[in-house]
């Protein structure tokens, strides 16, 4: 199948899948005796040929993606890398990435910085070393309608957070159709993992727009720019400087996108107002996440 013609929720989160959580005990607000799934967080240690990057917490689903995903954002990884292997050993938790290209990040380790991306995010201190040099595409579009078709989809499709919450979830999308759903205890983590299932699957940006149940920050806005993606789209709020940065690339940013509500703060111009709001429902409450209240 060629990336073109990915189905609707080509992947998707797997709520039934044990390996990402389990029941525990405990009581409620009354004392009385309940039972609960919650998600699992392991550690997952990333290593580039030779060389430990570093130690993630996921919920262990997709390393492979994830591992991909994370060099690939982090500008370890060069688009044009050929990648000779990709080895996972669940028993140790290891993935190591192995390229034709040597590589030594000694120097560029020494200077990440941690970022407001929640559960151990880091950015290096040259994350936006090709910022300027991604050009998104001006042609991209966004119908109002494709944006209530996919928040509706996405927010009753069956998924982790729904199952056992705490948890974020990331969707890449073309048109009203989500296509790769991935879920984390950490957005970045997500956004990962669609970043290494586009390049190990060959899957274009161009065309594509990104949602997130995450906030709008400067990791989320530099990492859609980075995936060459010119639209991105949340269900909870903004931060200053992911606006600016938005601005700076020229990306449409749009967040509290709930129900019939959502605001745009930069790329306007790619919005086509095509469906009438009146006609949309409001979000049911059994759908609303914590970012809802955009604490």
């Amino acid at each position: 199948m060629s990336a073109s013609e990915l189905p609707e929720f080509a992947v998707a989160p797997d709520p039934a899948d044990a390996h990402l959580s389990r029941v525990v005990d405990g009581i409620d607000q009354d004392g009385k005796p309940i039972e609960t799934p919650v998600v699992h967080e392991r550690a997952l240690t990333l290593f580039l040929n030779g060389q430990e990057i570093v130690t993630m917490m996921t919920i262990g689903d997709h390393p492979e993606t994830l591992a991909v995903g994370y060099l690939l954002n982090q500008n370890m990884l060069r688009p044009d890398d050929e990648i000779t292997g990709i080895d996972y050993d669940d028993d140790i938790e290891v993935v190591v990435v192995r390229t034709k290209r040597q590589t030594n990040f000694e120097e560029k380790l020494k200077k990440k910085v941690r970022t407001s991306g929640c559960a151990q995010g880091t950015v290096f201190g040259d994350l936006m070393e090709n910022f300027d040099a991604v050009d998104l595409n001006p042609k991209a579009i966004l119908r109002t309608s494709w944006l209530y078709a996919l928040s509706k989809k996405i927010n009753t499709a069956p998924s982790l957070y729904l199952h056992t919450g705490a948890i974020h979830g990331c969707v890449l999308c073309k048109e009203d159709k989500p296509l790769v759903y991935m879920e984390d205890v950490g957005r970045h983590n997500a956004v990962d993992k669609i970043a290494g299932y586009m390049h190990l699957n060959g899957v274009p940006a161009d065309d594509k727009m990104f949602y997130t149940t995450g906030r709008l920050t400067s990791e989320m806005v530099i990492k859609c720019v980075a995936m060459g993606i010119p639209i991105l789209v949340s269900r909870s709020g903004f931060t200053a400087w992911g606006v600016d940065l938005a601005r700076q690339a020229g990306l449409t940013l749009i967040g509290r996108a709930r129900g019939k509500r959502f605001m745009a703060l930069s790329g306007q111009e790619r919005i086509v107002f095509d469906a009438d709001a009146a006609q949309v429902d409001d979000e049911a409450p059994k759908h609303r996440r914590k970012a809802a209240a955009d604490v």
